[in-house]
């Protein structure tokens, strides 16, 4: 049966936002996500960006996407060794709530060792999402190195 995925990724430039999207496509063509969430998608522009109501809408509407989810895809390319606040926060809420992540990090480089540990599968490269099996959730442990 097709899985709800939740994507939590940065998309603050370019670069990031590039990402996210090739992201959003390759899940889109995935036979096993039925459905696909992804923050950048939902702004919910019917409050000022960045005003009190805005901030709790997205907040709370995030929190209940990830509740609602089967799945989550975190996108961690780091910005030296920084990865996204947001998406750390997401990642780690997704584990404590014993929601399988398949991490996807296209740059080179080390991976926090609070995110390594802790996934369920490594992918290096978005394309790799239109292809893999969210039904059956093979794992694919992260053996790089750690920080």
């Amino acid at each position: 049966m097709a899985k709800k995925i939740y994507l939590a990724s940065p998309f603050f430039d370019e670069e990031q936002i590039d990402r996210v999207s090739r992201a959003e496509s390759a899940l889109a063509k995935n036979e096993t996500a039925s459905s696909v969430f992804s923050p950048r998608e939902h702004q919910h522009e019917e409050f000022e960006m960045f005003s009190h109501e805005w901030r709790i809408a997205t907040y709370n509407g995030d929190v209940d996407a990830i509740n609602d989810a089967d799945i989550m895809v975190a996108v961690i390319d780091y910005v030296g060794q920084e990865v996204d606040p947001g998406t750390a926060w997401e990642f780690g809420y997704a584990v404590a709530n014993n929601i399988p992540v398949i991490v996807v990090k296209e740059k080179e480089g080390a991976v926090n060792l609070m995110m390594g540990i802790p996934l369920t599968a490594y992918l290096t490269s978005v394309d790799d999402l239109a292809t893999y099996n969210f039904d059956a959730v093979t794992e694919i442990p992260f053996t790089g190195e750690i920080f």
